[in-house]
């Protein structure tokens, strides 16, 4: 994102870093967490309170290899809500949300000195941008159940929201869970309030709008987001030349002993022909 004030670009982007933490990570005002978070674990119960843990919130940035962004909360009844959310493709990403998880119970576990009962619930969830699932549902609720589906533990729960798998229009969405996944989806692609569903005007949705209508940041908020940007970008740019210059090794590698071709050299390394053609080149030069 170039500029903050733009015809293109009026909103932040919710699935951005600045975006999740002015929005789910923003402690001054929970209405949008809690909401979301009802939304997304399909209570009937309000979560009248939340709670950052400081330890996981403070650490919350871009992960420059993968675009991941984080947070921990536990509300007035002790419930654990980690939640995550995850640009690039990931196909392994629910082995993350199990370390996550059983991390969590572990520590729990272990505070009540090994004491089983009552143990609160936990709930992982996992915000992704990409499709991993086999399935043809965007909202996923996985719990731990018998080889007839039956319920054997509600105790942790994975939650699994697949944004590309979303494709309600505005005039169908009754739920605040589609509110919420059709604000994430779209909220940075309009530029005019004639734009907007009726339902952004519903107190929840419009606080965190406006946390990310560029034109109503304050002049420290647009610093903050420059300054977010511009860190973010040199992260990926950098872990990209990591990548690139760890490829490069590799095809040298596999040119020198010349047992593959360069087509094959390129699809293992998930590199262009030319990619592969230029550093052949390098090679020839030294």
């Amino acid at each position: 994102m170039e500029a903050l004030e733009t015809n293109e670009h009026r909103f932040i982007p919710i699935i951005s870093d600045y975006g999740f933490k002015a929005t789910f990570g923003n402690e001054s005002n929970t209405l949008f967490l809690r909401t979301s978070l009802e939304a997304l674990t399909k209570s009937v119960i309000p979560i009248r309170d939340i709670q950052f843990e400081k330890n996981a919130f403070e650490a919350l940035t871009i992960d420059s290899r993968s675009g991941i962004y984080d947070l921990a909360c536990t509300d007035e009844k002790g419930n654990q809500f980690i939640v995550e959310m995850q640009l690039a493709h990931s196909p392994n990403f629910i082995q993350r949300m199990k370390f996550y998880t059983f991390h969590k119970f572990n520590t729990l576990v272990e505070r009540g000195q090994f004491d089983y009962s009552n143990l609160p619930k936990i709930y992982c969830i996992a915000i992704l941008e990409k499709s991993i699932l086999p399935t043809m549902s965007y909202h996923t609720v996985a719990n731990l159940r018998s080889e007839f589906g039956e319920l054997v533990d509600s105790q942790m729960s994975f939650i699994i929201i697949e944004l590309a798998k979303f494709d309600r229009e505005a005039a169908a969405i009754q739920t605040d869970l589609e509110k919420l996944i059709f604000t994430m989806k779209t909220l940075h692609t309009v530029t005019e309030p004639t734009q907007y569903p009726a339902f952004w005007n519903e107190e929840w949705l419009k606080k965190a709008i406006d946390e990310l209508d560029t034109r109503k940041m304050s002049p420290e908020e647009r610093f903050q987001f420059a300054r977010i940007t511009a860190i973010n970008a040199e992260a990926v740019n950098d872990e990209k030349r990591k990548i690139e210059a760890v490829k490069i090794e590799a095809i040298k590698k596999a040119l020198v002993w010349r047992k593959l071709s360069i087509e094959e050299i390129a699809d293992y390394n998930d590199v262009s022909i030319d990619f592969v053609r230029s550093v052949q080149h390098q090679l020839e030069d030294q």
